[in-house]
């Protein structure tokens, strides 16, 4: 018996961000999520004698930075605050990390893919230039760094059950 469900391709635009220890929406909400990605390097071993070619062997893996955007928010988001804080750090006491998740939802709001981001912090915070000519709403652009990038499928137990 043939499959009667037809598969359609998701939407890019319904997903939503997740950041540990900040619950509130207006800290979580962003119109744009970029950087989605981890690229293994590799690692090339030129062979004596053999002029071919060179050995190609995997590396280590390199990730970009995850960059959100959102309509600029005031100090007192605990988002503003954690980048404020992170940013104009003398490095007199370790800046904390956290973890993001973003997900990429299906029609009924649940996710389908989930990125993990583990142990990011802020490392660029900008706000896109100001226009008197224009009548759009301020954005900022935040950029993290983070350890690494795991891409899963959320199985209903929670990221932290799942990668603890």
């Amino acid at each position: 018996m043939a499959n009667d469900e037809t598969y359609y391709p998701p939407v890019s635009f319904y997903f939503n961000v997740k950041i540990t220890g900040l619950r509130t929406d207006v800290d979580t909400s962003f119109a744009e999520a970029d950087g989605l990605e981890t690229e293994l390097a590799i690692m090339e071993i030129k062979e004596g004698g053999e002029n071919r070619y060179s050995h190609r062997l995997p590396d280590r893996a390199t990730h970009g930075k995850l960059t959100l955007k959102r309509g600029v928010m005031l100090l007192s988001s605990n988002l503003a605050q954690w980048c404020k804080d992170t940013l104009e750090s003398d490095f007199g006491t370790p800046f904390k990390t956290k973890d993001i998740d973003v997900s990429l939802l299906d029609s009924s709001g649940d996710p389908l893919l989930v990125w993990n981001f583990r142990n990011a912090w802020p490392v660029k915070w900008s706000v896109a230039g100001l226009d008197a000519q224009k009548n759009s709403i301020a954005l900022e652009t935040v950029e993290f760094a983070y350890s690494y990038c795991i891409r899963a499928k959320d199985t209903g137990l929670g990221l932290a059950d799942l990668f603890g």
